[in-house]
């Protein structure tokens, strides 16, 4: 039961003790408050007058100039590095008032520097509050000074001093070390505190007659918890829990260890009761000393003083905030003077439903500075079925994690306009019927109240659907790489499955999917699906629901499954992926061969990916048995229809090709005939959300050994500016480039690279004499714009030829295609000399693309120049034609409504095939 009488004397004994209610505000002329701020922009000056726009920098400042009535709100957050003075008094209901500027919550501490303090001194109707002093309080000569929520230390001696004959001093609910109460003053009263005590007494009153220690938390350690000696008369201790604890090396006194320690000279007047007092286990202090004498326990103590009728001695109490079952709780006088009604954190007096109400009158105060509290932090609900036809009951259950169940009540809102059902506190709880009239999508929200008031809330969505067949309904979205690159594996074509759309009457129990391309599969429930697809393609996706009634839903819907646009990533160099002339042996025609991607492959040399769709690659074909030709592709079902590089018997040639990779990371390569060594080479891949843009130039030329600097010899190395020139900005990454060799007079091999300082084995050329022969590289632009290009044997003249940049200004994604045929002329007629054939089948909205280019039964020697539809034919050349020879080149050129045109020079007539290996787009 909750005793209304112990209420109203605990109300009593607060205003006895702490004295009338607050008086009206001050006189208008005078500021209700004066600021202080040291932040950073805060304005502050000590000159002003301390308004919230110009604040006082200092504590200090406010504390000379403040009013009765007035209030000096700090900012805290940034440490005072100051000591302060009080000095100036307020008036019987018109206190000066040094206060946080935050009150709400355990934060929020004004902090002065270690090792400066505070003092109030010849000072009355002061009330400090929420600071942290961390070089001493003192109170001097004081009077009507009011201390709440103070934290104090001070190291090697007292945290708080209350002396030189100050009165009616009231501390509260601070965390302070040791306190002295001395020199003649008078009432002073300690109340909720957490008090350490160590060299010293947790508390020592020393000729302070009335003073009242109520309900704290004293530590003692080297000395007597509490002592109340001198003239320290007509005081009284009630309601403390005393922990003593075990000495160390640290106490050098002989002090007794009492737990409450009163003098002869202090007994006459002063009363104990209601406390607690512990010791860790084994230490077995002598609990009291009152006027000279010695007392084992508070039996012998109450039998030889009448005192401490009510005392606790409980040896398992250690930890003084208490415990559920600790005797301290509900076992104080709420009646006794300096009694506050909430405790040392701000919670309220509350009664613990699970023990006895054992104090003063039936009371439930606890012992101590702290309220022991139910708990409640969180509240539960569920709700069955959580989905299900209109008109169908629903039962709510409400609950909470409370540790006094029967002190709960709980208002259920069931979202739907309806009133709200609330039980009555320690009603138990049966779960609510409720029925929803409407469809829709709701939400039940229970609010628990414990019986101070304390509240936590829960919700729990319901979905309330239409009677009758369902609907089923789903998206299918692209899954990409996340944003800015990762090195976690994601596939190209990942498409995620999602029916939540879908309106069933009852919970789905069973999904079924058939993703279109001969495979399906079920799932429990209505869950998110995710399907990594073979190929792009327009694929029929069925999604079929069964409900928990047996009810099903079935819809289909044509999904359009394509590569995603990507930017460029290049490695740190290109780097060598497979070389079958040292490991594997020759390849043979009709084999499919794989060669694996760097994916989350860690090197001490270049770049890994995750989430790459598509990879540039150096593809070198050498030792052929036969004329031959081989095709790149990112299955190894499909024989595709298109070639990447040709080779004559004994030859060795290479040419780039881009192709998408498959769901592994892997790329198939597929000879036509014959045997052949192949070598590989990663030059760079593209992904969704990372990499560089591009932007496709009409060919420039950007060197030329014939015309500058002679021909490459043998074993050496030669720069060429390609970045901040002819149009490439200075701060592209990467550049696209057409490099031709002539005029070899060797076999040799030619690499490009972008640092002279780290060389890479791998090739991107093959000259040979009496061959003109090119190739499309794309290079990481290194130091100072440039790249490098080595010549491995005899001499060779190149010539390099920009079709484009990435980085920099551009502004163009790639999208993969699988390689496929756009023309070819022999089945449409040669190309004449001086003619230009137009090649479509690219989307309309593309400003380039990259093309397999071959030339085939050649006539004469000669080239082609692939370039945008409408555009003006630039003089440099994509590829170098050569009579009997089939010669590939990987191209990439600008597009002009989604066409490219293909120039013959007048050397002779050509068979052209067009290869589209992808294309790009503006994002």
């Amino acid at each position: 039961m909750r005793p209304t009488r112990a209420t109203a004397l605990l109300t009593a004994g607060v205003v006895t003790l702490l004295g009338g209610p607050v008086g009206a505000a001050g006189a208008a002329e005078t500021p209700a408050n004066l600021y202080v701020s040291n932040h950073d922009g805060s304005n502050c000056s000590d000159a002003g007058t301390g308004t919230q726009a110009v604040p006082y920098c200092t504590i200090s400042a406010a504390a000379k100039v403040v009013q009765p009535g007035q209030t000096v709100r700090i900012k805290p957050g940034k440490v005072y590095d100051e000591a302060v003075t009080i000095a100036r008094s307020g008036e019987p209901g018109k206190p000066v008032s040094f206060v946080s500027e935050i009150q709400t919550g355990p934060a929020g501490h004004v902090q002065l520097a270690a090792g400066k303090g505070l003092t109030v001194t010849g000072a009355s109707h002061v009330v400090l509050n929420k600071l942290l002093i961390r070089g001493g309080l003192q109170i001097k000569g004081s009077s009507d000074v009011e201390l709440d929520r103070i934290h104090s230390r001070n190291v090697g001696q007292a945290s708080l001093v209350v002396g030189e004959g100050s009165s009616n001093v009231r501390v509260s609910r601070g965390s302070l070390g040791e306190v002295l109460v001395n020199g003649g003053s008078r009432n002073t009263v300690l109340s909720r505190n957490n008090v350490l005590g160590h060299s010293r007494p947790a508390v020592a009153v020393a000729d302070a007659p009335g003073t009242v220690v109520t309900n704290n938390t004293l530590y003692g350690y080297c000395a007597a918890t509490l002592s109340v000696t001198g003239s320290s008369t007509a005081s009284g201790i009630f309601n403390n829990v005393l922990l003593t604890e075990s000495t160390g090396g640290a106490c050098t006194s002989a002090d007794p260890r009492n737990a409450v320690l009163v003098s002869q000279t202090a007994a006459a007047g002063t009363l104990a009761d209601y406390n607690l007092l512990s010791a860790v286990p084994g230490l077995a202090p002598v609990p009291y000393s009152w006027s000279g004498t010695t007392y084992k326990d508070a039996g012998t103590f109450l039998a030889a003083t009448g005192q401490g009728a009510h005392d606790i001695s409980n040896e398992s109490d250690v930890e003084g905030d208490g415990f559920e079952g600790s005797p301290r709780i509900d076992s104080a006088d709420a009646t006794a003077p300096g009694v506050l009604l909430t405790d040392v954190a701000g919670k309220p007096m509350v009664d613990d439903p699970l023990v006895p109400n054992t104090g003063k009158n039936g009371g439930y105060l606890d012992r101590g500075a702290s309220e022991l509290q139910d708990g409640l932090s969180r509240a539960t609900v569920t709700v069955d079925p959580a989905h299900a036809p209109a008109g169908t009951e629903v039962q709510v259950q409400a609950g909470s994690d409370s540790r006094w169940p029967t002190t709960m009540s709980y208002q259920v809102d069931f979202g739907d306009g309806t009133a709200p059902v609330v039980t009555s506190p320690g009603t138990p709880y049966a779960p609510v019927k409720h029925a929803y009239s409407r469809p829709g999508d709701y939400v039940v929200k229970v609010t628990a109240v414990n019986g101070v008031g304390v509240k936590a809330s829960a919700e729990k969505p319901v979905k309330v659907a239409p009677a009758g067949q369902g609907t089923a309904d789903f998206t299918a979205t692209q899954v990409l790489p996340p944003a800015g690159g990762s090195d976690a594996h994601v596939a190209p074509l990942p498409y995620a499955i999602n029916a939540s759309a879908s309106v069933t009457p009852w919970p789905v129990a069973r999904m079924e999917v058939n993703f279109g391309e001969g495979w399906s599969q079920s799932y429990d429930g209505l869950t998110a699906v995710q399907h990594t697809y073979a190929k792009p393609g327009a694929h029929e996706v069925t999604v079929k629901l069964t409900d928990i009634k047996g009810g099903t839903a079935t819809t289909s819907r044509t999904v359009a499954v394509d590569y995603a646009p990507s930017g460029f990533v290049a490695p740190e160099r290109p780097h060598r992926l497979t070389d079958t002339r040292f490991h594997g042996g020759a390849i043979r025609g009709g084999e499919p061969t794989v060669v694996r991607m760097p994916i989350q492959l860690p090197t001490s040399d270049h770049t890994t990916a995750g989430g790459m769709s598509s990879v540039v690659l150096n593809v070198t074909l050498t030792g052929a048995t036969q004329d031959t030709h081989l095709s790149v592709s990112p299955t190894r079902e499909d024989r595709p229809a298109t070639s990447n590089v040709n080779v004559r018997v004994g030859g060795t040639t290479s040419n780039t090709v881009t192709v998408p990779v498959d769901k592994n990371g892997w790329v198939w390569m597929r000879l036509n005939s014959g045997q052949a060594h192949l070598i590989v080479d990663f030059v760079g891949h593209y992904q969704p959300n990372a990499g560089h843009k591009f932007s496709p130039i009409a060919p420039t030329r950007l060197a030329d050994t014939r015309t500058a600097g002679g021909p490459l010899a043998g074993g050496t190395t030669r720069p060429v500016k390609v970045a901040g020139v002819n149009g490439i900005p200075a701060d592209a990454k990467a550049v696209a480039v057409n490099l031709t060799s002539t005029g070899a007079t060797s076999d040799s091999w030619v690499s490009a690279y972008p640092d002279s300082a780290h060389p890479t084995g791998s090739s991107n050329l093959n000259p040979e004499p009496g061959k003109d022969k090119s190739n499309q590289v794309i290079v990481p632009v290194g130091p100072n714009g440039t790249i490098w290009l080595y010549n491995n044997a005899g001499s060779t003249h190149l010539i390099m030829d920009a079709v484009g940049y990435y980085g920099g200004d551009a502004k163009a994604l790639f999208t993969p295609v699988v390689p496929k045929r756009l023309a070819d002329t022999r089945l449409t007629g040669k190309l004449a000399p001086g003619a230009t054939t137009t090649v479509s089948g690219l989307p309309a909205d593309a400003v380039g693309a990259v093309v397999n280019l071959t030339a085939t039964e050649t006539t004469g020697p000669g080239f082609l120049t692939a370039f945008g539809h409408g555009s003006a034919r630039p003089e440099a050349s994509s590829l170098n034609t050569l009579p009997g020879l089939t010669v590939p080149n990987h191209v990439t050129t600008p597009v002009g409504d989604g066409k490219v045109s293909v120039f013959n020079s007048w050397g002779g007539s050509n068979h052209v095939i067009t290869d589209l290996l992808g294309y790009f787009t503006q994002d």
